[in-house]
């Protein structure tokens, strides 16, 4: 695709800016940040990549995932704002993640241990695991919140905080795991997902595309599993304190954003 090309499709940008004024959302400046931030943040991608796989170090993937999965804590947190070491939670549900699914795949050889496999590879799983995350948390807090009272009779009949919570983290892994499995469910129907769409265009076999695909939904659904069941058994103690009773934090910490 050539640059003339590419410039023409700013021309979608510029029909949701138009859609936008003409509601009057006053989501234009958004819109226009994103857009230029996701150009910058995908060209500076593109030229450390670029870098990345002319070397073929070691040192430079682990580097990359390293800061994949910092961004991904970071971004995630701001659905468990207010609960003390969450970020050190999140970041060892991710690494755990990542490390279980890479290995896999490279101990049993299904792909070959090249920056041109692991970096996209852990980008999809670590990007999915983050929303996964980020799911999970506002779903936990949201539901301890309103089942409190249930949680706390529990408590008060000598309940364990475990026994308490249960109910909750169910729920919240559950919410956590459902996007993940209704985009498994439609892929080839509703959508054909970003890897075997790229393989396609650049002159792959669509079947080879079809089965990299695979991999990757069954990967993405693995950590989806796993990132939340990890997260909560990490989480759900830090809404309690030591005298075992529930304390959540401030609603305004848990908002997105704050």
């Amino acid at each position: 695709m050539s640059l003339l090309a590419l410039s023409f499709t700013l021309g979608f940008v510029v029909l949701a800016l138009i859609l936008s004024l003409w509601q009057r959302l006053g989501m234009e400046k958004d819109m226009i940040v994103s857009t230029v931030r996701a150009t910058i943040q995908l060209l500076i991608v593109g030229y450390i990549l670029k870098v990345v796989f002319s070397i073929q170090g070691p040192a430079l993937i682990l580097a990359m995932i390293l800061l994949m999965l910092v961004v991904a804590t970071f971004n995630a947190a701001k659905r468990g704002r207010g609960m003390p070491g969450i970020h050190l939670r999140i970041l060892f549900a991710l690494t755990l993640t990542e490390a279980v699914t890479q290995a896999f795949l490279l101990l049993m050889r299904i792909v070959p241990p090249t920056p041109q496999y692991v970096i996209p590879i852990s980008g999809m799983i670590i990007g999915n695991a983050m929303v996964v995350a980020g799911l999970f948390l506002n779903r936990l807090r949201a539901e301890a919140e309103n089942r409190k009272e249930e949680i706390n009779l529990i408590l008060s009949l000598g309940g364990t905080p475990r026994q308490a919570i249960q109910p909750v983290l169910k729920t919240a892994v559950r919410a956590g795991m459902i996007p993940t499995i209704d985009s498994t469910k439609t892929t080839g129907l509703v959508q054909l997902p970003g890897m075997m769409t790229g393989q396609i265009i650049a002159g792959a076999d669509p079947i080879q595309a079809v089965r990299y695909q695979l991999l990757i939904l069954f990967a993405i659904l693995a950590s989806a599993a796993l990132t939340s069941m990890v997260l909560g058994f990490l989480t759900y103690p830090r809404l309690f304190n030591t005298y075992q009773q529930l304390v959540l934090p401030p609603q305004n910490s848990a908002k997105l954003g704050s």
